[in-house]
C-alpha cells in the first residue's frame, strides 16, 4: 500500500516538475537566441550605413579597418559585397568561398530583399550562419553586408542555463520524494500500528492497543473503533476464562469426592461388579483430564496438548462402549469395523472429546433399532477414526455446512441439539493439527472421519 501511495503522489509531481523545468529551459534558451539575433541586427544596421558611404565613395579602406577592429574585439566577421556579388571589403582577408546557402542569401539581398529573422532552433543546435542586408542608395541597391557571429558564447550560456535548471529540478524532485515519503508515512502509520496490534492480539496479547494521536482524522477514528473493539473482545474473553476457571474448579472437588465414593462402594461389591466399577473409574479419570484441560485453557488461553502414543482403534472401541447404554435406550447398536490397532502420537483427551461429540450426533440422528459403525484405519500417513450412522444423512450441497456453528438441517425436525457438536469437534481437532470431514456415503446416513496426521507412528 505504501508503494502504491508513493507512486500516486510521486509520478504526477515528477511529471509537473519536468514539464515546468523543460518549458523554463526552452524559454531561457530562446531568450538567449533572440538576444543574439537582436545584437546581429543592430550590428548589421551600423555596417549597412558605413557600407553605403564606402560604396558611394568607392573607397573600402575605412570600412575594412572598422570591420577588422570589430572582428578583433567581438569576434564577428563582416563582409561587404558589391553589385556583382564579389567580396568588396572584408574583415578577414582569407575569406574562403561562400557556402551555397550563404551565397543564396547574398543574391537575394542584392536583388533588394531584406534579411529575415532566423527560424528558432533547438538550444543545442544554434545555426552557425550569418545575416545579410542589402545596401540602398536613393532607393537603388548598391551592395550587401553580411555578418557572421560566433555562437560559442550563447551556446555556453544556454548550457549554463540548462545545468542550473537541471540542478533545480533534481533538488526539487529529491525534496518532493522526501515530502511524499513523509506524507505516506504519516498517512499509513496508523494502518501499520493497527496491523501490528492485530498480529499481537492473534498471538494472544489481548492488551495490545494503538495510539490515536497520529495520522489523518479518518484513520484516527478507525483507530478508536479498533481499540474499543479490542477492549470488548478482551472483556468477553476474560469473562469466558473466568467462567471456565470457576466451572472446572467447582466441578473438580465433587468429581474427586465421587471417585472416592466409587472406590468405597467397590469394596462391598462382588467380583461380578468389577467390570462396571472399572468403567466408572475410567470415566471419572477421563472427566478429570477434561477438567484439567479446561483449567489450562482458562489460565493460559490455550490448552496444553499432552501428546503420547495412542491406539485410536482402542479409543474408538472404548468410547463406543461408553455410549452403548445411551444408544440402547433407542435400540441402537454399535458395530466395530476397520483395523484392530492404529497407533498415533496425539492428544488422547482431545481425540476422545471430539469423538464423543461425533458419536453423540450419530446417536441423535440414527433411527430406532439402527446401527452405528465405528472403527479406525490407516490411510497412508494419516490415522482415521470413522463414525457412520444410517440416519437421514445430508444432501451433497449441505455436507459442507455440517461443521458450521449453530447450523442445523431443515430436515432435523424435533431432534434435540444446538448445532454445535460437529463444530466443537472440528475446533478441538484443529488445535492438535487434526481434521474432521463429513461425507454422505452410498446407502444413506452420514460418515464423519477424524483424520489425525500429526506424529503418526508407522
Amino acid at each position: 500500500m505504501r508503494t502504491r501511495l508513493v507512486i500516486v503522489f510521486l509520478v504526477p509531481l515528477i511529471a509537473i516538475l519536468l514539464s515546468l523545468g523543460g518549458a523554463t529551459g526552452l524559454s531561457a534558451a530562446r531568450s538567449i537566441q533572440q538576444a543574439l539575433y537582436t545584437e546581429q541586427l543592430g550590428d548589421l544596421g551600423y555596417f549597412v550605413t558605413s557600407a553605403r558611404q564606402a560604396l558611394s565613395s568607392g573607397s573600402a579602406t575605412v570600412i575594412e579597418g572598422e570591420a577588422r577592429r570589430f572582428q578583433d574585439v567581438y569576434g564577428i566577421e563582416v563582409v561587404v559585397f558589391d553589385l556583382t556579388g564579389a567580396a568588396w571589403a572584408t574583415s578577414d582577408p582569407g575569406l574562403e568561398v561562400l557556402a551555397d546557402d550563404e551565397a543564396e542569401r547574398v543574391r537575394l539581398a542584392l536583388s533588394g530583399r531584406r534579411a529575415e529573422a532566423p527560424e528558432p532552433a533547438f538550444p543545442w543546435i544554434i545555426p552557425d550562419t550569418g545575416m545579410v542586408e542589402p545596401v540602398f542608395d536613393d532607393g537603388d541597391v548598391i551592395g550587401a553586408v553580411m555578418i557572421t557571429a560566433d555562437v560559442e558564447a550563447p551556446r555556453a550560456a544556454i548550457l549554463q542555463q540548462m545545468l542550473v535548471l537541471g540542478a533545480i529540478a533534481v533538488v526539487s524532485i529529491i525534496l518532493g520524494v522526501l515530502l511524499v515519503f513523509q506524507l505516506a508515512r504519516w498517512v499509513l502509520s496508523p494502518v501499520r500500528r493497527l496491523d501490528e496490534a492485530m498480529i499481537a492480539i492473534e498471538r494472544g496479547e489481548m492488551h495490545a492497543r494503538v495510539s490515536e494521536d497520529t495520522g489523518p482524522p479518518e484513520l484516527r477514528r478507525m483507530t478508536r473503533v479498533f481499540n474499543g473493539m479490542a477492549e470488548e473482545i478482551e472483556r468477553v474473553l476474560a469473562r469466558q476464562q473466568e467462567f471456565a476457571l470457576n466451572a472446572s474448579h467447582e466441578l473438580r472437588n465433587p468429581l474427586n469426592a465421587l471417585l472416592l465414593r466409587v472406590e468405597h462402594l467397590s469394596t462391598g461389591l462382588g467380583p461380578e461388579w468389577q467390570g462396571d466399577v472399572e468403567e466408572t473409574r475410567e470415566e471419572g479419570r477421563r472427566m478429570a483430564r477434561i477438567l484439567e484441560t479446561l483449567l489450562g485453557l482458562a489460565r493460559r488461553g490455550q490448552a496444553d496438548s499432552m501428546f503420547s502414543a495412542v491406539d485410536l482403534a482402542v479409543v474408538a472401541t472404548r468410547r463406543a462402549d461408553a455410549w452403548r447404554e445411551v444408544a440402547a435406550q433407542r435400540g441402537i447398536v454399535f458395530r466395530f469395523v476397520g483395523e484392530s490397532a492404529v497407533v498415533s502420537v496425539t492428544d488422547r483427551t482431545i481425540v476422545e472429546s471430539a469423538l464423543d461429540a461425533v458419536i453423540d450426533n450419530a446417536v441423535k440422528f440414527s433411527p430406532e433399532g439402527g446401527a452405528i459403525e465405528v472403527g479406525a484405519h490407516r490411510d497412508s500417513d494419516t490415522a482415521v477414526i470413522t463414525v457412520r450412522d444410517h440416519g437421514p444423512g445430508l444432501p451433497d450441497d449441505q455436507v459442507g455446512s455440517a461443521t458450521d456453528r449453530f447450523w442445523r438441517s431443515a430436515d432435523s425436525g424435533d431432534t434435540p441439539g444446538s448445532g454445535l457438536g460437529l463444530a466443537i469437534a472440528t475446533d478441538l481437532l484443529s488445535s492438535i493439527g487434526a481434521e474432521l470431514s463429513v461425507s454422505s456415503p452410498e446407502g444413506g446416513g452420514l460418515m464423519v472421519a477424524l483424520q489425525v496426521t500429526e506424529g503418526v507412528i508407522a
